[in-house]
Order: C-alpha cells, then structure tokens, then sequence
C-alpha cells in the first residue's frame, strides 16, 4: 500500500503530465505510489493533499531549522519587499547579512549567492583562479552540487563504481557531462589519511583545492576521524592548496558558526546555504580577504542576477537574529540526544545491530553491524533495505524521514518533546510488524 491518498495521487498523476516523473528534483521521487504532493507546512510538521500530517525530518533536505513557515521569518520577508525585491545594486540589508555571516563564523568576506551549487561552483572558480592551478580533490561520497564538474562518485554511486580504494576512479553520476571533466578531479576516500598524503605530496603542483563536506551530509553523517580535518588544513598549507568547508549542510546547523566551530578549524573558503534561510533560497560563498578578493571584476566572475534578493536576505538575517537571541541549538541538541537515545534502545531491544552517525541535528542510522562506517565504502556495506522498509513503516505512521539512509534525519528548533515519543513509538510499532511478518531475522 503506498503512501498516496486519493487526492495526492490525483495531483500526482496531473503534475506527471507536465513534469517528467511529476517532481522538480530527482531526489523528490519515491516510486508512482509513494510520492507525496505537499498542501502546507507548519512547524515541524508537513501535510499531504489528503490532510494526513507527517512529522518531518527531510525538513527539505535541511534548511528548515527554525520550523516551517515561522511567523518571524516570514513576517521579515513581508515587510522587506513592499519596498522592492531586486536592485542590480547592493543594499543595506546584504550588507548587514554579510556583518551577520562574518561575526558568526569568523570568515572575513562574503559574497551571496541563491543555492548550493553555485556557492560550491563559484568556490572552485576563485579556487582555480587564486593558485593557477586547475584540478581538484573530492572525497568519495560527498557531494558538492550538480555542476558537472562535482557529479563523480557521490552517494549515489554503488561499489562496483569506485575502482579500488588504493586508486579510486572518478565514477560519473549522470550522462550529459563531457568525458573531459574527469581528468580535472581526483577522488579518496574519507578519512583515509595515507592515500591523501601520498596524493597531495606528488600531485600537489596540479591541485587548486580540496573541497569536504566537514560532516558527510549525503551518507548518514559520517563524522571525520579526530585528525583527519587538522591533516587536511596542515597538507593545504604545505603545499599551497585551497582547503574549502562545503557546509552548505552543516553550515548555521550544527553550531553558530557552523563545522569551522565545532570543529575549531578554519578553512580558506566555505560554502554556506540550506539552514542560512530557513527554507528561502540563499547561499554564501566566505573565506579569507585574500583568497575572496581574487574575485575582481572583470577578471574572476562571481555573479547571479538574483544575489542578494531581498526576500532570501531578510529571511537570512531573521534566522541568524533568531540564532544569537533564541536557544535554536540547546532545544535541537535535547531533541536529538532523546530521539538518538530511544532509536538506539529500540534496535538493541529489537536485536537489529545498527550504529547511529553524525550529530543529533543531522544523524544517521547504520543498519547492519554496530560498527560504524567511517566512508562512504564502509556504508555500502550497510542493510539498505531493511532501513527503506523501516522508513516505509514510518511513512505509513506519520513519521517522515527520508526512504534513502544516506540523507540524514535533520531536526528544527519547532520539534516537541511530543513529537519525539510519537516517532519512538512509530519505530517501535514498525519494528514489530516487520517481525511479525518475519522480515527481520
């Protein structure tokens, strides 16, 4: 039985007509029966065209971190364009978001942008124009947007695709890339500090930058080993290579100042988008003066007809007003220890060996061994399919995290104590049915 009730499925059906598979990115389609069409959110809650609600932790894949359709933010956004939405000139407003950014999370410049694929597209552009260089590394499993140059083994990459792991292979993600791409990217796996240095050490001369995702957002939120992040700032000074914080899904979520603070490790450029916003689109590309200053004009290109709009600003500027004076993150790390805690008690009760990854707002659950994976290689090696049924059992209670392990359960600040004993107890109640019909074993 899938998901969709009549109404949605009618709306479903009309929004396949006009847009191929009835979504407007991939990563929406859950199959024919189990895609949803979405009437309203409100909160940390979501309802469907047949007024089912659904408690969400997709929370669109993370920027909601305040709650759904917050009064603030929204009230923010109102007022700011009765005077105007868009110059072609800078205004206050972007200028005060910039203060904002800077005294959060310690960069010393910014520039704005609309989603997280520019702000990492336009990073690896000054990158590339700051050292000469043209190449760059990425880490297998992470991704960094769908500009083609970022599409190569990302989580959507099976194990077949990889090549071996003393000599990993660019794996394409998506037909329609020019073959030529691949030669200007170099893959490793996570956390695997040997084959980094020996990498870095011969092929330095090549390299613009190495860009990581501080906390793997698209594999269940893998943490990096204690020193695998001060290696990388060490080996990036050593050999003159951009270091580059993609936190375009830590960034503003697990900390003020994002991964650079919770880490205490600052790189030469970070990509922001995602929680900046609380769900209006708005990214910002920060770093060090001198590497940000490279963008001259004329010279390095670092533009958007839509920057610094002031719909998306005004939010911006609500939400990180609403971090300094609001305890976001106190309610967020509560909510998330208590609902990590119960869903580790309810495998173990269960006997289903699982680790649970990543931060209480972002984590993930490892279902398989209680070992948990420090790479994407590591997490293939998971029980993909007893999590989807699992997911599928939640769905059917009400309870929405996404059916695809390797995004994390994300939490916002609207999330009650209520709403963590109600997921607890759907998991419990899914985990029995799946016994009883003898699908654990």
């Amino acid at each position: 039985m899938g998901l969709q009730g009549e109404r949605t499925k009618s709306w479903f059906q009309r929004a396949c007509q006009v847009m191929p598979y009835g979504i407007s990115s991939n990563f929406r389609y859950w199959g024919d029966q189990d895609t949803l069409v979405v009437q309203r959110a409100k909160g940390a809650h979501l309802w469907d065209m047949d007024g089912k609600r659904y408690i969400d932790y997709r929370l669109g894949f993370g920027p909601i971190i305040i709650g759904h359709a917050d009064e603030r933010v929204n009230q923010a956004v109102a007022q700011a364009i009765e005077d105007g939405t868009l110059f072609a000139w800078t205004t206050t407003a972007e200028v005060e978001l910039a203060e904002r950014i800077i005294r959060l999370t310690g960069v010393e410049m910014v520039r704005l942008a609309n989603s997280g694929t520019e702000a990492t597209m336009q990073a690896l552009r000054i990158a590339r124009a700051y050292t000469g260089r043209e190449k760059y590394v990425k880490f297998e499993g992470h991704y960094h947007g769908s500009a083609d140059y970022f599409m190569y083994s990302t989580a959507s990459a099976s194990l077949n695709m990889l090549g071996s792991p003393r000599s990993p292979i660019p794996a394409p993600m998506t037909s329609g890339m020019p073959t030529q791409i691949a030669e200007t990217v170099i893959i490793i796996p996570f956390n695997d500090f040997e084959l980094l240095e020996k990498t870095l050490r011969a092929r330095w001369g090549e390299i613009a930058a190495v860009f990581v995702e501080p906390v793997m957002g698209n594999v269940g939120g893998i943490l990096p080993q204690k020193e695998f992040l001060p290696t990388l700032r060490r080996l990036c000074d050593e050999y003159g290579i951009v270091l580059v914080f993609d936190e375009v899904k830590t960034g503003f979520r697990i900390a003020k100042g994002g991964a650079q603070e919770y880490f205490d490790l600052k790189a030469d450029i970070v990509t922001y988008a995602k929680a900046l916003g609380n769900g209006f689109p708005i990214a910002a590309i920060g770093g060090k003066r001198e590497v940000m200053m490279t963008i001259v004009p004329g010279q390095v290109s670092q533009s958007g007809t839509y920057n610094g709009n002031t719909v998306a600003v005004a939010a911006s500027i609500t939400t990180l007003d609403l971090f300094e004076k609001e305890p976001i993150y106190e309610i967020i790390q509560q909510r998330g220890q208590a609902l990590m805690k119960g869903i580790d008690e309810i495998l173990s009760d269960h006997d289903i060996d699982h680790a649970l990854t990543g931060l209480p707002a972002m984590f993930g659950i490892f279902l398989g061994s209680a070992q948990p994976p420090q790479n994407f290689r590591d997490y293939l090696k998971g029980n993909s399919s007893l999590y989807t049924q699992l997911v599928r059992g939640l769905a059917q209670r009400g309870v929405l995290p996404d059916i695809d392990g390797r995004e994390p359960w994300f939490l916002c600040a609207a999330l009650s104590e209520e709403d963590v004993q109600e997921t607890l107890n759907a998991l419990n109640d899914t985990v029995r049915e799946l016994k009883q019909q003898g699908k654990l074993k």
